[in-house]
């Protein structure tokens, strides 16, 4: 009988604490982004089933990519801040940015929104929060030292 070994490649050195902490956060801002979706069901307007399918596919994409951030590899670094950084921050932004453009006002939502909306309103400022906090984690000079271009995940 022979056996076959698999040489496993060696491992990276582990990611400093900022790196880590900047990880648990992207994963709470995709989390309340589930929740939001989950949330908006109840809502005026709750997302279509064909909506539901897309935003789940998306988070699931992302938080497969965040979770390859412990690599330090500098390109998942930089795919991570833009899709969930600049790409999830404009559309996180959006639709408030629209309605206050259109003349409406934050007491305006708070007096007749619902409490579905009210709890979107919340997550969404979660999200926002949580991006804000993971994208200048990914920045601190730790995680500078950390990512490196030629790093072999």
């Amino acid at each position: 009988m022979s056996t076959l070994a698999v040489a496993r490649p060696a491992a990276g050195p582990a990611p400093p604490p900022v790196v880590g902490a900047s990880v648990v956060l992207w994963l709470g801002a995709i989390l309340a982004g589930v929740a939001e979706s989950i949330v908006r069901l109840a809502g005026p307007v709750p997302p279509t089933l064909g909506e539901l399918a897309a935003r789940s596919s998306i988070f699931l994409v992302l938080a497969v990519l965040v979770v390859q951030l412990r690599t330090g590899r500098e390109t998942i670094r930089w795919a991570v801040v833009a899709a969930l950084g600049a790409v999830g921050t404009w559309a996180l932004l959006g639709e408030p940015v629209d309605a206050l453009l259109g003349g409406a006002t934050v007491g305006g939502f708070v007096a007749a929104a619902s409490g579905p909306e009210l709890l979107a309103a919340g997550l969404r400022t979660l999200q926002l929060a949580e991006v804000l906090a993971a994208s200048a984690l990914l920045f601190h000079p730790a995680s500078n030292g950390f990512f490196r271009p030629d790093r072999a995940g």
